[in-house]
């Protein structure tokens, strides 16, 4: 595969990972906010939907073109930038496994609740907060990431 095409597939897919992510956590976030059951049941679907779409294929894709470049480019992997990469998008993913599992339970409860007619089980709202806060260390993870892979800054360790 030729460099430009590797390379706008690894940019394209960083910005559907990125954008995904931040899309999708605003929307999730702002149906909590409201607290209709009903908006927050067709928002946690469809975060659902956009993860296993666009999110899960890009994560994928990430590290297979960012390691072909390497290659191409002639990268060492014990570059510090390569090697702060590895470890943000390491964190990221870290987080990012349990968010998946949430946001399911947090879909599968919206649901049960609509079903019923019961409120919202309480476990919801500890899973939201969950959700939120391991949402923090990995968009802030990715933010590191896109700077280094544009920068590609000297770094000492």
């Amino acid at each position: 595969m030729e460099i430009p095409i590797l390379k706008w597939l690894h940019v394209c897919s960083s910005m559907l990972l990125f954008g995904t992510g931040l899309g999708t956590a605003f929307f999730k976030f702002t149906a909590d906010l409201g607290r209709d059951v009903h908006v927050m049941a067709d928002t946690n679907r469809r975060v659902v939907l956009a993860d296993w779409l666009f999110t899960t294929p890009t994560v994928v894709i990430q590290p297979l073109s960012g390691f072909a470049l390497m290659h191409l480019y002639g990268y060492p992997w014990s570059s510090p930038w390569l090697v702060a990469s590895f470890a943000l998008y390491l964190l990221a993913g870290l987080c990012w496994l349990p968010v998946v599992y949430l946001q399911i339970r947090m879909r599968d409860d919206c649901a049960a609740a609509l079903n019923s007619g019961q409120p919202l089980d309480p476990r919801y709202w500890r899973d939201a907060r969950a959700w939120f806060w391991l949402g923090v260390p990995a968009f802030l993870a990715m933010v590191a990431v896109l700077f280094l892979m544009v920068a590609k800054p000297a770094l000492d360790f």
